[in-house]
């Protein structure tokens, strides 16, 4: 399987987990660039799912499999290859 993004999808995290404890969940793997977590707007809480970006795409494809379906805090980990965002004309 070939990716072309390094960026991943990580759904139903925990409400009380931070881009910090997700940072180091997969920094055990590889080298992570980036962590998001996508909050409220209006006031500022965890919407329960976030973007995480790896150092390379073997490394992210290898997180995906890895943690895909782990249980944090009786919540099992989604975590699939990030698809990128459709153009706006």
């Amino acid at each position: 399987m070939v990716i072309m993004s390094h960026k991943l999808y990580v759904g139903n995290i925990p409400y009380t987990l931070t881009e910090e404890d997700l940072n180091k969940i997969f920094s055990l793997i590889g080298e992570v660039f980036s962590v998001k977590i996508v909050t409220d707007r209006s006031d500022g809480r965890s919407k329960g799912f976030g973007f995480v970006e790896m150092g390379d795409s073997n490394l992210a494809l290898e997180a995906a499999r890895t943690l895909n379906g782990h249980d944090i805090s009786g919540r099992k980990l989604r975590v699939d290859i990030s698809k990128p965002r459709a153009a706006y004309a």
